[in-house]
């Protein structure tokens, strides 16, 4: 199953020159925040192809105008061809703004999903906007990693983190890396992945 994760900007591959054939292969599309609205209904519409998505902390528009066509998976985990998704968007707290948390705030979050996290015996995507603490985060406080994230993957080592937020052009970041048993996606623009379903 091919997966289509965007992420932080608008793919001109994706939307201006826009191709159906890029989406032959393609099952699900899902976006990991700081996307327009339209971009993601354009998607959705134009691909046919079922759209998940996180907020990301520049989504604020998200609130009166959401995505068209798309849904959102923030604080529940949704089942797609026996693939279970969890998502966490949002940033850290920098300036009081809409989807910006504190760590605490993303722990209570996270708390609140034990039982659906329980029920589904675990999950097999995290799907977030910010990143990991220390790991694949920035320094500053808008882009910095929650601790609570690397707790989640500690605690349930899902097969993929696929998160946003960290541009791949803000210096040497590597699209994958690997956490413990997890393997760690920044989904910049946009990436594919082949996911084996058992």
């Amino acid at each position: 199953m091919k997966i289509l994760f965007i992420s932080d900007v608008e793919s001109k591959y994706l939307w201006d020159y826009f191709d159906k054939k890029y989406f032959e292969d393609i099952d699900l599309i899902i976006s990991c925040g700081d996307l327009k609205a339209e971009y993601l209904s354009f998607l959705v519409t134009m691909a046919s192809i079922p759209l998940l998505y996180v907020h990301g902390n520049h989504d604020s528009d998200y609130i009166k105008n959401p995505p068209e066509g798309c849904d959102c998976i923030e604080d529940t985990i949704v089942t797609y061809n026996n693939i279970r998704i969890l998502g966490l968007g949002g940033s850290k707290l920098y300036n009081n703004g809409d989807f910006q948390y504190s760590e605490e705030e993303m722990k209570k979050r996270i708390k609140k999903l034990k039982r659906k996290i329980i029920k589904n015996d675990g999950f097999d995507i995290l799907v977030t906007h910010a990143g990991l603490y220390g790991f694949d985060d920035d320094k500053d406080l808008c882009h910095g990693g929650f601790l609570s994230f690397n707790e989640l993957l500690d605690k349930y080592s899902p097969k993929y983190f696929v998160h946003g937020h960290i541009h791949l052009n803000y210096g040497r970041k590597e699209r994958i890396r690997e956490y413990n048993k997890t393997t760690v996606i920044n989904a910049y623009e946009k990436y594919i992945l082949d996911y084996d379903v058992k």
